[in-house]
């Protein structure tokens, strides 16, 4: 008798009421409190998504379920072990998440320790793999050193006389900032500015006085939506003009709320737009009568990064994590965002992002 995914409910720790017998647990670690659960409820719908189709038409190895059971991180680099520790102690295998680089640099190395599969279908700092030996970790996204280059070239093209970056000093921040302007230099564009600010501020009035006092015309922000909503605003209160861009992370309809009309024209590298490829059509459709976003920047990312876990398990006929990590190293994995492959690092062989125009009606549309 199939058994279906027990009824979604975005800000519950634990996706099901009770344990089923026949079902295989998911660990699913995201931020559900705190300033960026935006992002949390992106990486659940996509990973609840693909569960719930998986599940109606029979599971897992024969009539399993599969049973997410989400682990809060806050998006706090802090948390990240402990998070990693609950999954540990929950006897979880498999994981979809964690979804920001700062919690993963703390989860992955305890992960990886107690081998559990872990899929990222969010984390893009290379510091997350650089110069690190794991087996069991992997990502569905490409990394900021992927997302730094047509970044870098759309700058250029844009012809700006003064450019800045800022970033938050976070993981993510950093890392695609830091990206960004190595790719700027390569292409003979001077930045003349190179400032951090700390996660959480809200007044950025010094900052935008001293890029308006020097003529910048050109900002991009490495960060989250929170900061880059309030940093446009205030921008646009003080009469700041500058063409401002930031990465996917700063992608999410809620920094509308924040930035008013101040975000219309504002630029950033973002996945492609998945919803059109071939195949989706249904998919897409189920997305729309649950009343989720299947073209957000992480659904379907984190749709791919499950259906990953699944194909490996299948494969392999077995919920052994070093038989799955092993499969999934040696072999293409066909999902929503188009065939993956992975490095020995866990890193994907390769990943396009797209340079995208956010509108003040939290619409956005690609750039060619």
């Amino acid at each position: 008798m199939k058994r279906s995914l027990l009824a979604l409910a975005l800000g519950l720790q634990v996706l099901s009421a009770t344990a089923l017998a026949d079902s295989i647990k998911f660990g699913l670690v995201t931020p559900t409190t705190g300033p960026n659960t935006q992002y949390g409820d992106m990486v659940k719908e996509g990973a609840i998504t693909a569960a719930e189709i998986i599940n109606s038409k029979g599971g897992v190895l024969g009539g399993k379920t599969i049973e997410f059971v989400v682990v809060d991180d806050g998006c706090e680099p802090k948390q990240g072990p402990i998070a990693a520790n609950s999954i540990v102690n929950q006897d979880i295998k498999f994981v979809v998440g964690p979804t920001c680089s700062g919690p993963i640099n703390g989860a992955a190395p305890i992960l990886d320790e107690e081998g559990v599969v872990a899929i990222t279908p969010s984390g893009t700092s290379p510091s997350i793999t650089d110069g690190k030996d794991y087996h069991f970790f992997f990502r569905a996204i490409g990394r900021d050193d992927q997302q730094g280059p047509p970044a870098a070239k759309f700058i250029k093209s844009k012809n700006p006389k003064k450019i800045a970056l800022v970033n938050d000093k976070q993981a993510y921040g950093k890392g695609v900032t830091t990206s960004v302007k190595n790719e700027l230099e390569k292409l003979g564009m001077q930045v003349a500015f190179d400032e951090s600010i700390n996660a959480g501020d809200t007044d950025y009035s010094a900052l935008i006085t001293k890029f308006k006092s020097a003529g910048v015309d050109f900002v991009y922000f490495g960060g989250y939506y929170p900061e880059l909503g309030l940093l446009l605003r205030q921008s646009k209160e003080q009469g700041f003009d500058a063409q401002f861009m930031g990465p996917e992370g700063s992608g999410n309809p809620e920094i509308v709320a924040i930035a008013g009309d101040a975000v219309d024209g504002l630029y950033m590298t973002f996945p492609p737009n998945y919803t059109t490829l071939p195949g989706n059509e249904e998919i897409v459709k189920y997305f729309n009568e649950k009343k989720r976003d299947a073209g957000g920047a992480f659904q379907l990312l984190s749709y791919a990064a499950t259906q990953a876990l699944v194909a490996a398990i299948e494969a392999t006929k077995s919920e052994d994590p070093e038989k799955v990590a092993d499969w999934l190293h040696a072999n293409s994995v066909k999902t929503v965002v188009g065939d993956l492959s992975w490095q020995e690092s866990g890193d994907l062989k390769s990943f396009d992002f797209d340079v995208v125009q956010w509108k003040k009606d939290g619409s956005k549309t690609s750039v060619k």
